[in-house]
């Protein structure tokens, strides 16, 4: 997979998305807007929780969302493959393959920089 090419694609998708559902979607930006906000924990420290929980829960768009929202928020390379490995500790063999698909995700978005 080519992890930058469907993270355009997945957002082209969700704006029209939006057209369908605009409600919904103003919601959910909303929501993402306000949680990964600075706060008591980094913006970036957010988007690693929420790459961990994406592999955890082995969903490659948002493998590819928060690893791209990640490095923008200024998440290194190691911080990164730390956090692939927490959550491989925390979601087994499962979690394990998608580990290794985040890992192809940074080195894609790594190229892209």
């Amino acid at each position: 997979m080519n992890y930058p090419e469907h993270y355009n694609k997945l957002k082209k998708l969700m704006t029209e998305l939006g057209g369908e559902i605009p409600e919904t979607m103003k919601g959910f930006q909303s929501l993402h807007k306000s949680a990964v906000a600075e706060g008591k924990l980094s913006t970036k420290t957010k988007e690693l929780i929420s790459l961990g929980i994406a592999i955890s829960v082995r969903c490659d768009g948002c493998i590819a969302f928060h690893v791209n929202d990640a490095i923008k928020a200024g998440a290194t390379h190691d911080e990164i493959t730390e956090t692939i490995g927490v959550s491989v500790l925390m979601g087994g063999g499962p979690a394990l393959m998608y580990g290794c698909e985040a890992l192809e995700a940074l080195k894609q978005f790594e190229e892209k920089q």
